[in-house]
């Protein structure tokens, strides 16, 4: 994302979902010298509504242990414009909350994204 042409595509990309009526992102980041830009949510409703906005066919649901707590990512990942644009959404659960883990979610990714995963 170095050129200024593929920054401003990408800053009119958000702007025009904040001017749809969707919370801007709490956090943006865009890669330099990789064309990648990820947006960052508050909650569930702001990840759904963004992954709307953009079109997101590619879902991962990511539950793992940090060692003091559970957390699930969410990342919604679309191509436009030879751009991988990915929102995604960190949420720290308990484990007495299994059901949340799950809700909501039309679907699962259980399987290893890479080789080093489990």
């Amino acid at each position: 994302m170095t050129e200024l042409a593929t920054r401003e595509q990408a800053f009119g990309l958000i702007a025009a979902g904040v001017a749809a009526g969707i919370t801007a992102p709490w956090r943006l980041y865009l890669a330099r010298g990789a064309r990648y830009v990820s947006l960052q949510v508050a909650d569930m409703t702001e990840w759904d509504a963004w992954r709307l906005h953009l079109g997101c066919p590619d879902l991962r649901i990511r539950v793992y242990d940090t060692g003091a707590e559970l957390r699930r990512t969410s990342v919604a990942e679309v191509v436009i414009d030879q751009c991988r644009v990915a929102v995604e959404l960190v949420e720290e659960v308990g484990v007495d909350d299994i059901d949340h883990l799950l809700a909501g979610h039309p679907r699962i990714d259980r399987a290893p994204r890479y080789p080093d995963e489990r």
